[in-house]
């Protein structure tokens, strides 16, 4: 497909949904949502009988479809991903999700007791209007209770272009996980379709048993409370006062180069030659108010940043999820300690009620583990220290120096 091409596929595309051909058939875009009385998946009434019947309801809207993110050299890459519809009206979804993706996924964040209804839409690949490939979304490492939420099409509903379905989960348990595209997964994964979750402990809100674990602070607790705990350990080991979400993955630019013109591509191949923190490469993780945005998209796409600031004394909690396909990944901060706490959304703690934490210089992990470290910052001297892969070669993009998976954490 050529650009001139390419160019009058994208003016005809968004044409069309503008003048109402695909958002004008807004029955199809059908959130779920108690309490939400527009369509728009936000909760308006608070008396509706359905809102009453299931007052932890949390809603959310995504879109899933193609789009572009700029690497920290400049280059763009051709993507697919998820962009955050939230508050859109019904028949204005699919116009405003045309190339409108996000890379990473828009964070999905929860309290431990929500009801979580997620609605999906599927907007098509603008790019590649000969693409006509379904999506879905799987919540990694939940423990579904029903297998039609639960992503993998082999089990469960996949969505086409221009469709919406609405996921149910029951968020009984905390922990950090992360969600994906379980269609034609390595394509998909590798595309973009990726994103950090993660859910908060109840006792968050009601403190613990034992007596040693405050209300936290950003649930209405005092100001000596901490901010959160990772688990309900009960104990207020897991104690955290800034937290971050770093997902760990990379692109592959010759596969998101060919990805404009061609498929199938071979996905054995596949070597990360852009790796990420968070969709970016230094010095763009530590940019606070991104705004570079590519040239066809009508806003920018990368919009996390994995820049960490604490105040000495305290403690931070990095929750990390690696999604790479192609390698395992190395994680150090020099100067600093990480305890790990948790893995794959589970407290680490024996049998016998005796806390397994480890602490090291250096975590290393495999795709599609996803892990909760605290790093405590009593005694160390205040200055600028840095998150980072261990390989050298990780540590820069395509055939440059700078970019790669470093980020800043400043202890003040």
């Amino acid at each position: 497909m050529n650009g001139s091409f390419r160019k009058c596929v994208l003016q005809a595309a968004v044409s069309l949904a503008l003048l109402g051909g695909f958002g004008g058939a807004s029955a199809i875009v059908n959130v779920q949502c108690p309490g939400d009385t527009d369509g728009d998946a936000v909760i308006d009434d608070f008396t509706d009988p359905n809102y009453l019947a299931h007052p932890t309801a949390t809603c959310m809207h995504l879109i899933a479809g193609d789009g572009f993110a700029v690497m920290s050299d400049g280059s763009e890459m051709y993507t697919f991903g998820f962009g955050d519809q939230t508050g859109t009206p019904p028949n204005q979804v699919i116009a405003n999700g045309i190339l409108n993706n996000e890379w990473v996924a828009p964070t999905i964040e929860l309290e431990e007791g929500d009801e979580f209804y997620l609605s999906l839409t599927n907007v098509g690949t603008t790019m590649r209007p000969d693409l006509f490939d379904p999506h879905t979304v799987h919540f990694h490492g939940f423990p579904n209770a029903a297998t039609v939420f639960d992503g993998v099409p082999e089990v469960s509903i996949s969505i086409n272009m221009g469709s919406t379905l609405t996921y149910y989960y029951n968020i009984a348990e905390p922990g950090t996980h992360f969600y994906h595209c379980h269609v034609e997964v390595t394509e998909h994964m590798e595309m973009g379709m990726e994103g950090n979750l993660y859910i908060h402990p109840r006792q968050d809100r009601d403190g613990c048993a034992s007596g040693a674990c405050p209300v936290a602070e950003r649930m209405g607790g005092d100001t000596t409370a901490p901010m959160g705990y990772v688990y309900n350990d009960d104990d207020g080991t897991t104690a955290w006062d800034v937290e971050k979400a770093i997902l760990l993955a990379g692109f592959d630019s010759a596969f998101h180069e060919a990805s404009l013109n061609v498929q199938p591509l071979p996905f054995a191949t596949i070597e990360s030659d852009y790796p990420m923190f968070n969709g970016r490469g230094y010095p763009d993780t530590v940019n606070t108010n991104f705004t570079t945005k590519a040239a066809l998209s009508p806003e920018p796409s990368q919009k996390l940043d994995s820049y960490i600031e604490v105040n000495a004394g305290e403690k931070v909690l990095l929750r990390l999820s690696n999604l790479s396909l192609d390698r395992l990944l190395t994680l150090t901060a020099p100067g600093l300690t990480l305890k790990q706490v948790g893995k794959d959304a589970r407290l680490m703690r024996g049998a016998d009620g005796k806390n397994l934490y480890v602490e090291m210089a250096s975590l290393n992990s495999g795709g599609g583990e996803h892990m909760d470290v605290l790093i405590d910052t009593t005694g160390v001297a205040p200055g600028t220290y840095f998150l980072q892969t261990a390989e050298l070669h990780q540590m820069s993009n395509r055939n440059q120096m700078d970019g790669g998976m470093i980020t800043e954490i400043v202890v003040n």
